[in-house]
């Protein structure tokens, strides 16, 4: 019981990190109908600018307190993100207002690429590392419940819990601000919202915006257990099976979806993994994405196509 626990423990903890990447695609998709395809190179990005940041900061300044450099370098970051997405805005989507999907795919296809070449130009192409004082030992819990307790990594749990906090703030501002409910109403009906004098590029301005600190976080987060490479651009690929499954128009489908998946791959992996040679935890989530689009193309809370038209 104690191992299955343990292995139930890492699927949420990883389906919640899954969920934050989702978050992105979801947000952007909401607002503007666009699929993000940017999302993997923009935590990419934000992660590089921190990362190389909490590295300047120290030699430009002499702070040599890793904490005041560290929440400098995510406040750098955090700006560097917000004008990223008003130059999204400005140059690529206010010229895309209503053409076909497709063409907005392949928009955010180019600034993928854009992104992760522009990374590479300003920062640099080697691996480095975000170091935010997250304790990487593993801590045993329930040990008076369980012979030798359940094995947890506080790395981990610490991720988790800034991305629970995240998502929890995200929520309150949709729910309880004006521009929440601006956005929300634009996620509705784009005519509508126009008619009753919500200004479409600012709010689209706004949810790019937002978009950018979820992956300034998601980056921080990822960067911190694997190192900043260009490798993660690849979280996003992970990250489609969570919006497929949740739905895209749905922001606690992505968070659900996540969780779903990140605890499917690691039992899957752990209890099946060993009567088919393993490797299940690589293509389980695509597997099961596949299967809703065959059966439940928008997803467990995502809207049907035709109630949105």
């Amino acid at each position: 019981m104690a191992f299955f626990l343990e292995t139930l423990i890492g699927g949420l903890m990883a389906g919640m990190l899954y969920s934050l990447v989702a978050l992105g695609f979801v947000l952007i998709y909401k607002a503007s109908g666009v699929f993000n395809f940017a999302q993997g190179a923009m935590v990419l990005f934000a992660a590089l600018a921190m990362a190389r940041f909490a590295e300047w900061i120290p030699k430009w300044t002499g702070i040599d307190n890793p904490i005041m450099a560290n929440l400098a370098a995510f406040v750098i970051a955090g700006a560097i993100m917000f004008v990223v997405a008003w130059l999204i805005e400005k140059l690529v989507l206010r010229h895309l207002v209503n053409q076909e999907g497709a063409t907005l795919l392949m928009a955010t296809l180019g600034i993928t690429y854009f992104m992760e070449g522009l990374g590479q130009t300003l920062f640099g192409s080697d691996i480095y590392k975000i170091d935010v004082g997250m304790p990487k030992d593993p801590v045993f819990l329930l040990e008076s419940l369980f012979q030798g307790g359940i094995l947890v990594n506080k790395e981990d749990v610490i991720a988790a819990a800034i991305a629970a906090g995240l998502v929890a703030l995200l929520s309150v501002f949709f729910q309880k601000t004006s521009t929440g409910r601006a956005l929300r109403a634009v996620a509705d009906d784009h005519q509508a919202a126009q008619s009753i004098g919500i200004p479409l590029n600012r709010i689209w301005v706004i949810v790019w915006c937002v978009a950018g600190v979820v992956a300034l976080v998601a980056g921080m987060i990822w960067g911190s257990k694997l190192g900043v490479q260009f490798s993660l651009t690849t979280v996003a690929l992970r990250a489609l099976p969570v919006v497929i499954l949740g739905g895209l128009t749905s922001v606690p489908g992505a968070i659900i979806g996540g969780l779903i998946i990140g605890v499917g791959e690691k039992l899957s992996e752990v209890y099946l993994g060993p009567f088919v040679g393993g490797g299940i935890e690589i293509w389980f989530a695509y597997v099961l994405a596949l299967v809703f689009l065959l059966f439940r193309p928008q997803g467990l809370f995502g809207e049907k196509i035709i109630d949105r038209v």
